[in-house]
């Protein structure tokens, strides 16, 4: 940390340390780079792709790619953006995402994302996959039509709570997440684990606390994804 790295975001300079990811820097400087698997406190491993940005002309992952200095950052740009709204619109119709009436509605980074980049509706043909539903935990269930493969439970289950609840199983459109158990009752999770609660989307929920909160004060409902990091400038 004795040496300050300068770096250019969008022609704007941005300082940080050695050690530290584009992603970390640029939060840290109240920059807002679009991310859905990326969690502060877990391992990136840039699967989600849209954290993409350019370092000097070269597509990069934003949140595995290390500072350095001098380098030209492209963000926030059209040509990005409409990358970024093609990749979200993939989850979309590669899953079943119904928000209407998703618990995680107002409260879903995808959702968000969608919003933030202008989203109405996906342009690809959606996919309606047969998946299954795992309701058989007393305190948490596994929705996998809404999950997006984004591995965060996968990493904080093996890494935070030292468990391996999950891990991902099949390869290409037969991708799934799968638990360490025949049924998620079956394993050693717990609804107080990290696991539990880092899912972006509503694919892992706790029971019994479904719409609590009104909407109006959902965590996106006032203001767009990012807009925490973005109050740091």
């Amino acid at each position: 940390m004795d040496k300050t790295i300068t770096f250019k975001i969008d022609g704007v300079d941005v300082k940080g340390f050695p050690g530290q990811t584009i992603m970390e820097a640029a939060d840290a400087a109240g920059v807002y780079i679009p991310r859905l698997c990326y969690l502060k406190d877990l391992t990136p491993h840039g699967s989600c792709r849209v954290c993409t940005i350019k370092v000097d002309g070269r597509a990069q992952a934003a949140c595995t790619q290390p500072i350095a200095e001098g380098v030209e950052v492209e963000n926030n740009t059209a040509e990005l953006n409409e990358k970024r709204r093609d990749i979200i619109d993939m989850f979309f119709v590669e899953g079943n995402h119904f928000c209407m009436f998703c618990e995680k509605s107002g409260n879903c980074e995808l959702q968000a994302m969608a919003y933030r980049l202008g989203i109405c509706a996906p342009k690809y043909p959606f996919q309606f996959p047969d998946c299954s539903l795992d309701a058989t935990h007393p305190d948490l269930f596994i929705d996998r039509n809404r999950c997006i493969l984004c591995g965060r439970c996968v990493n904080a289950s093996k890494v935070i709570d030292e468990k391996s609840v999950f891990e991902f199983v099949g390869r290409g459109a037969a991708k799934k997440i799968a638990v360490n158990a025949d049924t998620l009752a079956g394993t050693n999770m717990a609804v107080s684990d990290k696991a539990a609660g880092v899912c972006p989307v509503g694919a892992i929920i706790k029971k019994r606390v479904g719409f609590e909160v009104p909407v109006g004060k959902r965590l996106y409902d006032t203001e767009p994804i990012g807009s925490d990091i973005e109050a740091k400038q």
